[in-house]
């Protein structure tokens, strides 16, 4: 048989990337299969000797927001722009939650998987985009938990005022999405070298939900600390998430669309470095 009718029956042939942004993204889809069964891996991995299992998804936002109305409303007294203490900390966390998740999930790919990556080859992007995937799934119970909650407040007259901003829910998710994916990849990227790294990552997403509106609403800020918010990212998805419910918040389109460029921007730089370490990463993981 020639080399050329051999050639014909390979389904794919694997070649070296030619720059830093050889970036082969439509790899993605053709191992799309893979990808969901990392998902499942990852849901099946998580609660498979656990009593509660799934149920732990509604139990952790629920115990973190007693925590954050009994130590930062009711002792450190914050301000949550005149909304329902437990509500505004529920809608903080619900959204929050999904970002520091998949950063702290992704962050870790090329020492959890480490294994795996060294018998066979795939497209390795396709772990940390797997696992923003499977967090999809726990923010969507998170947020339903928040939505049956806002409801219960809201038919007993309390004073709240959702409005047209619910449609750009799908964009503050799409954008928590890119922007942890990014930062993660570049994280998980760095460990391979700087193991020192993964013992930082908590603690760093910890410190940096303190500098987000989280636990408290950008209008308690003097307007010096709003402008430098407003470089954060993250701020102002999380107002905007907090306004489409409660009426109340910083928001703008040019901030919204910072975040938007910055997001996709820190993405493919990310991708590109991903690509760059894993040519290497099992000579020094």
């Amino acid at each position: 048989m020639s080399q050329k009718a051999t050639e014909d029956q390979w389904s794919e042939i694997i070649t070296p990337k030619k720059s830093w942004f050889d970036l082969r993204l439509n790899e993605l889809w053709q191992y799309r299969d893979l990808i969901v069964l990392f998902v499942r891996r990852d849901f099946v991995a998580v609660y498979k000797q656990t009593i509660l299992g799934p149920l732990w998804h509604i139990i952790q936002p629920l115990f973190t927001t007693l925590v954050f109305v009994l130590v930062f409303g009711n002792i450190a007294g914050l301000s949550t722009d005149g909304q329902p203490a437990f509500l505004f900390y529920m809608c903080g966390v619900t959204i929050w939650n999904y970002f520091a998740n998949n950063l702290n999930k992704t962050s870790n790919t090329f020492v959890e998987n480490q294994g795996v990556f060294g018998k066979v080859y795939f497209p390795r992007l396709t772990v940390p985009v797997s696992n923003v995937i499977s967090g999809l799934f726990s923010f969507t119970i998170q947020f339903f938990l928040f939505l049956v909650i806002y409801l219960v407040f809201y038919l007993r007259g309390v004073s709240l005022q959702p409005n047209m901003w619910i449609l750009a829910i799908p964009f503050f998710i799409l954008t928590m999405a890119i922007l942890s994916l990014g930062l993660g990849i570049i994280i998980s990227s760095l460990t391979t070298k700087y193991r020192d790294l993964t013992m930082l990552i908590g603690f760093g997403v910890q410190l940096f939900m303190y500098a987000s509106p989280v636990i408290y609403p950008m209008s308690s800020l003097s307007p010096k600390l709003q402008y430098y918010m407003h470089f954060n990212p993250v701020a102002s998805i999380l107002e905007g998430f907090k306004y489409a419910f409660f009426g109340k918040g910083i928001v703008s389109y040019n901030s919204l669309t910072y975040s938007f460029i910055l997001a996709i921007t820190i993405f493919l730089i990310g991708v590109a470095l991903f690509h760059r370490i894993e040519k290497t990463f099992m000579d020094t993981v």
